[in-house]
């Protein structure tokens, strides 16, 4: 390893302690989820249902759109209610209407304040006394709880139905009529929300004064509040922040003084010695592809924000009718992983032949083209699969392998899942073409040797999403679900991308191999040390124990740490092009990777944080603060460097070619400036007068129908449209680049850009 050893054994180090404990917690995960009773049985003896009719309800609730209508645990879309802590409201609501008629003869809110404390009393008792026996796996519930939950069942039944009574509300949540239609699977899908209130107001055995998540929701009608433990580890957290960062900028001011030495960069930039290859020069239809599906989004984006002041139609066209909110929030999720990855991949393929000296591997070219017609098939078959299963066309039993899993970010059917792993094992074969021969070559490979274990680790680890099935335990569906979206997007991109930039940028000589290498195992190490357990962040309220919470709150406060020095890659990376004349024909590109540190510090850094300590995300898990951390975060850094990645493969594509100033300003200001005013105007504001909401009343409240329809919100949705048009602008301008830029050639005459095809 030479002089790379301490940074090797450190990166390795830190990889076996923290699988280490993401696999230990795991093993707490399965064992200690939340039962699900083989029967539910009243005082009587009487079965109400059993196991087999809960995920029969689970199953039900993933085809109406899972996730994306409403959510569960706080997990999902963010228009519709949460129908955990909703169905727990509306049942102790019953519950006590119920109890006051029949003790004293009158509703509930007649009652006095001294009758009603009696009352609650009494409730609490009930709710959060665990009467599930272990022995003869059965739950008991009283006759009156029995009353209550038909009583919040038949609201259900009507509102995923057809009942005219609940038309408002409705529209108010975006849900189609006949969201759900068969009357069975209604009724089952109420057993499995019951099922998520029953987890959330149960204690849980041997944990004092904690449900199975961990009091989550805010419930004061139960005292569901944060335990003493979200307290101790909410401070923990930021203690453990604060100490990160100190640690880091010691080690910065020590540990960089190396990075001062000059380095001169080569008078031509050595990435246009090489002839391109036929693999390379058809890598233009991906980054057609990746526009293309980005334009895609953005509209699919605009048409769900737009659901959520219309509910139903789109300036009063009734698009519910055949594209309900849950079927275009599902394509704008999904089309986001999509295209973010393909300009991923592109990037990867462009430096696979550079790193074979120049020239394509065998039956390079052939393996490019049929991974792109591979994502065509699983682009179109997927979204078919989607609607068919929204638009309830598809059979039941077909709907978790070719329809809708349900499941946010991974709601494609399994097959197609399974086709989206191949596909991506096939890119690392592609991958592996090139670098196999190169590792064999003599010189310093470590940097090499970083890249392609980051290949590796992108092909394999999105088949984590295939350890769960249709009828898992949601819990431990949540766990390997993160595993997707948390450790394979949020972590190993981040180190792919660190690691093709700096193979990228020492390949152009503008910085020394070694200085490359070092910086991005110690990005490497920095990244994985709070990346790989804060995947657990995701999880303080799904079900899991307090151990997972501890774990989840420290280290994912280490994920910010490295995030603060951002700022100086960002100078670094600008200062990168007055190092050569050459490098002005980079000037685009390197903007992308500049707003891509901003939007790191600040859409993962800073709002990333603010939903990290369990305190806080016991108060706003599921409100729009969620939405702000997810947007500035998912296109602020990984929209930019694949935007990015594309603008730097078509750069050498077509050397010939001439960025358009005039289309990449207007590219690059719209899409911050629309990012920014989506933030400000209308995400952030919403989510703070609902975190007022939701700590002042409870969770039910803040995603509740009376509270999102008040004016003051409705205004601020309808303020989004003007930058949602700013950024539909900025779209629209860089696909226009980047279309002309592949389909034409440019050549700079007198000063003026000319296209010619």
């Amino acid at each position: 390893m030479g002089s790379y050893k301490k940074l090797w054994w450190t990166l390795i180090a830190v990889l076996a302690i923290t699988f280490s404990i993401l696999g230990y917690f795991g093993v707490e995960v399965y064992r200690n989820a939340p039962p699900i009773p083989g029967k539910v049985v009243t005082a009587s003896g009487d079965v109400m249902f059993t196991k087999e009719d809960i995920l029969d309800g689970q199953n039900a609730w993933q085809q109406a759109g899972g996730m994306q209508v409403g959510s569960v645990f706080g997990h999902g879309a963010l228009q519709a209610p949460d129908w955990t802590s909703d169905w727990l409201h509306r049942e102790l609501v019953a519950w006590l209407n119920l109890a006051s008629l029949d003790e004293y003869g009158i509703p509930y809110e007649q009652t006095s304040e001294e009758q009603k404390a009696i009352l609650k009393v009494k409730l609490k008792k009930e709710y959060r006394t665990n009467t599930y026996n272990l022995e003869k796996d059965e739950m008991l519930v009283s006759d009156r709880r029995v009353a209550a939950m038909k009583n919040t069942a038949d609201y259900y039944v009507a509102l995923f139905g057809d009942d005219p009574a609940l038309d408002g509300s409705r529209e108010s949540f975006a849900m189609k009529t006949n969201t759900l239609p068969g009357e069975q699977d209604r009724f089952d899908m109420a057993k499995f929300f019951f099922w998520t209130a029953w987890t959330a107001s149960t204690e849980r055995p041997d944990y004092n004064n904690a449900t199975y998540t961990n009091n989550w929701p805010h419930e004061p009608l139960i005292d569901n509040v944060p335990t003493p433990e979200n307290i101790i580890w909410s401070i923990i957290s930021v203690v453990v922040l604060i100490a990160g960062v100190g640690f880091l900028v010691w080690g910065w001011a020590f540990l960089r003084k190396e990075d001062h030495e000059e380095h001169k960069a080569p008078d031509r930039d050595p990435i246009t010695t090489f002839v391109l290859t036929p693999s390379q020069k058809a890598l233009g239809k991906y980054c057609i592809l990746v526009v293309a599906l980005f334009v895609f989004q953005v509209f699919m984006g605009g048409a769900v924000a737009h659901y959520t002041v219309e509910g139903q139609t789109f300036y009063g066209i009734e698009l519910s009718k055949w594209f309900p909110y849950s079927l275009l929030r599902t394509w704008h999720l999904q089309t986001a992983l999509f295209w973010i990855a393909t300009g991923f991949l592109a990037a990867g393929l462009f430096l696979a032949p550079i790193i074979n000296g120049g020239k394509d591997p065998k039956y390079q070219k052939l393996g490019v083209d049929i991974l792109f017609w591979a994502l065509i098939v699983l682009v179109v078959g997927s979204y078919i699969g989607n609607y068919l299963a929204i638009a309830n066309i598809m059979p039941r039993e077909l709907n978790f392998w070719f329809g809708h899993q349900g499941y946010e970010y991974l709601e494609l059917g399994r097959f197609w899942q399974i086709v989206k792993f191949l596909g991506v094992a096939f890119w690392l074969v592609l991958m592996m073409n090139g670098v196999i021969s190169a590792l064999r070559q003599k010189g310093d490979k470590h940097l090499l040797i970083l890249f392609t274990a980051s290949c590796i680790c992108i092909g394999l680890f999105y088949g984590a999403g295939l350890f769960y099935g249709e009828r898992s335990h949601i819990t431990v569906m949540e766990y390997w679900r993160w595993w997707v979206v948390h450790l394979w997007v949020e972590g190993f991109f981040e180190v792919f991308a660190t690691t093709a930039l700096a193979f990228i940028f020492s390949s152009m000589g503008l910085v020394s191999k070694r200085m490359a290498t070092a910086a991005s195992l110690a990005s490497a190490s920095l990244f994985m040390l709070g990346g790989v357990p804060g995947t657990f962040h995701h999880m303080y309220f799904a079900g899991t124990t307090t151990p997972v919470m501890a774990v989840g709150a420290s280290f994912s406060a280490l994920e910010v740490v490295p995030l603060v020095v951002l700022g100086y890659e960002a100078w670094e990376n600008w200062r990168l092009k007055t190092l050569a004349p050459w490098m002005e024909n980079l000037h685009w590109p390197l903007v992308f990777f500049i707003a891509v540190a901003f939007w790191n510090m600040l859409g993962a850094g800073v709002f990333g944080f603010m939903v990290n300590p369990p305190v806080a995300l016991y108060y706003i898990q599921g409100l729009n603060t969620t939405a702000v951390h997810s947007h500035a975060a998912l296109f602020g850094v990984y929209g930019f460097l694949a935007l990015g990645f594309v603008l730097l493969v078509l750069r050498y594509i077509r050397p010939n070619m001439v960025f358009s100033a005039g289309l990449m300003k207007t590219a690059f200001w719209c899409l911050n400036l629309g990012l920014v005013g989506m933030i400000v105007t209308s995400l952030l504001p919403i989510g703070i007068i609902q975190f007022h909401a939701s700590l002042s009343e409870g969770m039910w409240y803040a995603r509740g129908e009376a509270f999102l329809q008040q004016d003051i919100l409705e205004t601020l949705r309808w303020i989004r449209t003007f930058s949602d048009v700013v950024f539909i602008v900025g779209a629209l301008a860089v696909a226009w680049q980047v279309f002309i830029g592949v389909t034409g050639k440019s050549e700079q005459i007198e000063g003026k850009t000319a296209y010619a095809s």
